[in-house]
């Protein structure tokens, strides 16, 4: 029986269950004259990204329990990674009078115009794990990417030691986590791997496995692998397999999803940078709990990372 070993980052670890979660800290965004509300009153709009990624569902579910818990309404839309459609559920949201809204962005630059259009109605935004590149929020609560791709790269390094021939499976174009994980794994794969090569499979597991397979075919001696979620991982792994290459290859994902946690039980994955998205989901609707009970909110409420690998 493997066992799992968490690594917590430097974030401080948030207690999950309940929302009770106070977000306080040394770098808060003061609000002006807020009309309370109780928790009961309140209608939240929630626009998720994609729910064909288990993370995101996992986020979700985490705002509606503590919604549920507190008796709030909420309003939730699939943008079904559309930034068009994303733009178009935001819009319908602010017409339907919601009191804020939660959106996890498809694209970080895409977003601006949905989160300028839900400022001048009125309505307070709180952007989830991708931040917006435009226009005014309240907080973003994310997990630290940068820290988190650093913590993937130094744990290649740790396992298959340095100068290993290592390829990078990179998230949707735009979006702030695409951006943050592959600064951060850059950052030290630059010192210590020979990065091969670095492409694109918009965080999806079917694409995760073309790309991989392109990439075995032009770089046969690939020993190493960070994809920046688990189910780019996934696809890469069944790449792999399929090239006769398991046990060869190291691949680290991102995300710990349910069936990546399984990978890496399985020994399949050598390990996830795990975020907690159910916390995380809870972590931004107790910010809209705060801000409409008067209290002053953080610009930036870190989520917990930690890295889940697998030990003999």
């Amino acid at each position: 029986m493997k066992k799992l070993i968490g690594l917590a980052t430097a974030a401080a670890l948030f207690i999950a269950g309940c929302g009770a979660a106070t977000l306080e800290g040394e770098n808060k965004t003061e609000s002006g004259p807020v009309e309370e509300k109780d928790t009961s009153e309140l209608v939240v709009g929630v626009s998720i990204s994609t729910l064909n990624n288990p993370f995101f569902v996992s986020l979700e579910q985490g705002i509606t329990d503590l919604a549920d818990e507190q008796g709030t309404k909420v309003k939730s839309v699939d943008a079904q990674d559309d930034t068009a459609k994303q733009t178009n559920d935001i819009d319908d949201l602010i017409q339907q009078g919601v009191d804020i809204l939660l959106i996890n962005p498809v694209d970080s630059a895409a977003i601006t115009p949905a989160v300028e259009s839900a400022n001048a109605a009125g309505i307070p935004v709180i952007t989830i794990d991708r931040s917006s590149d435009g226009g005014e929020v309240l907080t973003l609560v994310a997990s630290d990417n940068v820290e988190g791709g650093e913590m993937a790269a130094k744990y290649i390094e740790e396992i298959s030691g340095t100068d290993v021939n290592t390829v990078q499976l990179e998230g949707v174009p735009g979006a702030s986590a695409t951006r943050e994980r592959g600064e951060g794994f850059t950052n030290v794969a630059e010192k210590s791997l020979n990065v091969l090569d670095s492409q694109t499979a918009n965080f999806d597991r079917a694409e995760g496995l073309t790309v991989m397979e392109n990439m075995l075919q032009a770089n046969p001696d690939i020993q190493a692998v960070f994809a920046q979620n688990d189910e780019m991982a996934l696809g890469a792994i069944e790449a792999i397999q399929s090239a006769g290459k398991t046990g060869e290859i190291q691949v680290v994902g991102f995300d710990g999803t349910e069936d990546g946690i399984k990978a890496v039980e399985d020994g399949r994955l050598s390990a996830t940078v795990a975020q907690q998205p159910e916390e995380m989901g809870k972590l931004a609707m107790q910010a809209a709990f705060d801000y409409f009970s008067g209290e002053t909110i953080e610009e930036y409420i870190a989520s917990p990372l930690e890295l889940v690998k697998s030990e003999e």
